[in-house]
């Protein structure tokens, strides 16, 4: 409207939304899903022969070789076989099963679609659905729309966000009280916290859901975004088959994934795989018919989802361009990750852990009694008013850490370290000072 702000554009640190903050598309994704766009393109030698393998390999799979026809409701089959190639080789030959593989519209509608058949009851027997404080927004959005119950169990700010099993126990027993719980949701990597789980943690917590007969939903959508040293990705599935046979013939177990993170943040494709195990066989014939419902998730999503599980290999065209492009963003992230958590610790009144993973920080932050009195009588949280202020004063937008819940009396922000490096100081620079200011207002 005219109005002269103190600042010249919206800085947008509020969503994960990597090509919306200026990342490159990878080339090789891009010219496979143009390719099976527009099959005519495979005549053009602009296009390496790499990639229309992919793409005809693609395109016989798909109803009329065409992207335009409806997969099957679980997806594409040939790329399902890719999804299960994927999880073998990832996790060191564990076995994958490709009718275990389930194509979805991103990452969440997976997550909604497996609550959906697993919440059931009424009153003391409705289901409850564990899941991490600070959680991200999907999981109580799901889990209010289904009527279920939401059990919160809180992670370790002290201990780097790290999860506590006695805290898992804490959370279930005091739960048992008012709902049954059913479902244990873990966040790895994290998801606002950026924590990477070890692998004793996911030990324990996959004894913890045997011993008490929980489904585990692990949300591993960050799985290639780890940057601490000392840090590894375990994904859920090998974990608990190298627990051996008791816990990965019985552990219930639906692990998800999505080009819109990693190193690719194509968000807009809306691709995703879950995979199920142990599944009872009648839940399964449910689980297909609730996805049928909406016919087939986006089969250009499908497509993007194939080159995320099968990129180029050693030996082939596009492989070192591939490699190239893949770690400079991943290496591009780390030091975002670095610089970032520095940042922040070193300004007065703003604490933050390591970014072991993910693509945000979540750092906590001083917020004086003057403040918090003006945002109740604005009726609004305290990190409410707080972002509202950064936003107002100097453009950046970031997300109040009472939208992922906090311990009582802590207050947060989350931000993602998507903007260039250059743009991201710029930033950080401008939080560093409104920080100070607000303190020095409200001291």
């Amino acid at each position: 409207q005219g109005i002269k702000k103190p600042f010249t554009e919206v800085i947008k640190a509020n969503i994960g939304d990597a090509h919306a903050m200026g990342q490159r598309p990878i080339t090789f994704l891009r010219q496979v899903v143009a390719l099976c766009t527009y099959p005519n393109l495979m005549d053009s030698p602009s296009f390496p022969e790499d990639a229309k393998n992919r793409a005809r390999r693609i395109l016989q799979g798909c109803g009329g070789n065409s992207l335009g026809a409806y997969s099957a409701s679980q997806g594409i089959n040939c790329i399902r076989e890719d999804v299960a190639s994927y999880i073998e080789r990832r996790d060191g030959g564990v076995p994958a099963d490709p009718d275990n593989i389930y194509l979805t519209t991103g990452a969440s509608d997976g997550i909604s679609t497996i609550l959906k058949i697993l919440v059931s009851g009424g009153g003391k027997s409705r289901t409850g659905v564990m899941i991490p404080i600070p959680q991200y927004p999907l999981y109580s959005a799901a889990i209010s729309e289904l009527g279920a119950i939401q059990v919160n169990y809180y992670l370790d700010e002290e201990n780097c966000w790290s999860l506590d099993v006695n805290e898992l126990r804490r959370s279930l027993n005091e739960a048992k009280a008012y709902c049954n719980p059913k479902v244990l949701c873990i966040i790895n990597p994290g998801n606002p916290t950026g924590q990477v789980q070890n692998r004793k943690c996911i030990e324990d917590v996959i004894h913890f859901a045997w011993e008490e007969k929980l489904f585990l939903l692990a949300d591993e959508v960050y799985q290639d975004n780890v940057y601490s040293e000392g840090c590894q990705f375990h994904s859920f599935k090998k974990i608990l088959y190298e627990m051996g046979p008791e816990y990965y013939n019985n552990v219930e177990l639906a692990s998800f994934h999505s080009p819109s993170k990693g190193y690719m943040g194509e968000c807009g494709y809306r691709g995703g795989y879950m995979e199920v195990i142990n599944l009872h066989p009648e839940m399964k014939g449910q689980l297909v018919k609730l996805l049928s419902v909406r016919i087939c998730s986006p089969v250009s999503g499908q497509a993007a989802m194939d080159i995320v599980v099968n990129p180029p290999v050693p030996g082939e065209e596009s492989y070192s361009q591939f490699i190239k492009e893949k770690e400079s963003v991943l290496n591009n992230l780390a030091k975002k990750a670095k610089l970032t958590e520095d940042m922040f610790n070193k300004v007065p009144g703003v604490h933050c852990n390591p970014l072991q993973g993910a693509m945000y920080a979540f750092p906590r932050i001083f917020i004086p009694s003057k403040a918090i009195e003006e945002a109740k009588a604005h009726k609004m949280a305290p990190d409410m008013l707080y972002c509202m202020k950064l936003l107002e004063e100097t453009g950046i937008c970031v997300v109040p850490g009472s939208g992922f819940g906090q311990r009582e009396g802590s207050y947060h922000f989350r931000m993602t370290i998507l903007p260039p490096v250059e743009k991201l100081k710029i930033l950080l620079e401008k939080m560093k000072d409104f920080h100070i200011k607000f303190l020095e207002k409200y001291a």
